[in-house]
Order: structure tokens, then C-alpha cells, then sequence
């Protein structure tokens, strides 16, 4: 073999071994943008993107409720998306200065039903009195 054959060989082998973009390296175009602030400061949005995103979301300025507080967004919304797997992944959610921050869907983990010995033992501490104090 000649040396211009080997480099073009060289030269196509290495063509080859690049990394080739995946479909998820892509980016995605918005086909869909809304978005309205108003002077109170409530607010709405939502997006769409071609490979299925879309989110929306409202929020509202809360207004602090004392003087050592300061102004909260209370905020509630949705998103979903397509996951690797093909499933859809939808989520909604509140956020507020109360409970924080609370997602629910489907894809979310939930801790297991309390056993009903255990439950009962609970309600009964619930509804007890409390014990006496003790001297040491």
C-alpha cells in the first residue's frame, strides 16, 4: 500500500469513530410562546416545543402579612414532557409561602400505606393526654 492510501484510510476511519449527534442533542424550536405580567405583578405562562414540552404556569403577588414579612409569588402550574422510555411524564404543582413547594403525578414516589396496627397505635397517641411530668 501507498502512504496516500493508508492516511486516506486513516482519514476515513477517524471520520467514522466521531461522535455522531444523537437526537437528543438537538435542540428544540418553541412553536408556541405566551407570556402576559400584569401591575400587580400576577403573571401567566406557557410554552410548546416541537419534541412535546410544554409548560404553563400562573402566579400572583401575596402580599406580606406583617412588617417583618416580605411579598411572596404564589405560583401554581404543569408541565410534561416525553421521557427516553416513550412515557409521559406530567407533573402539576403549587408553590406557596405555606406548604412550599408540592408536586403530584403519576411518575412521583409515594410512601407506603401505614399498617393499620400501627395507624391505631398513632390515633391513640393522638387523643391521649399527656403523661405526668416526672421529678428527678
Amino acid at each position: 500500500m501507498t502512504m496516500k492510501s493508508i492516511f486516506l484510510f486513516g482519514l476515513v476511519a477517524a471520520a467514522l469513530a466521531a461522535p455522531q449527534p444523537q437526537k437528543s442533542d438537538q435542540t428544540a424550536e418553541i412553536i408556541k410562546q405566551d407570556f402576559d405580567q400584569q401591575v400587580d405583578g400576577s403573571y401567566q405562562f406557557s410554552y410548546e416545543t416541537d419534541n412535546g414540552i410544554k409548560a404553563e404556569e400562573t402566579g400572583s403577588l401575596k402580599k406580606a402579612s406583617g412588617p417583618d414579612a416580605s411579598d411572596v409569588i404564589i405560583a401554581q402550574g404543569a408541565f410534561s414532557y416525553t421521557a427516553p422510555d416513550g412515557t409521559v411524564i406530567s407533573l402539576n404543582y403549587v408553590a406557596d409561602d405555606d406548604g412550599g413547594f408540592k408536586p403530584e403525578g403519576a411518575h412521583l414516589p409515594t410512601p407506603p400505606p401505614i399498617p393499620p396496627a400501627i395507624q391505631k397505635a398513632l390515633d391513640f397517641l393522638a387523643t391521649a393526654p399527656p403523661p405526668p411530668s416526672s421529678r428527678n
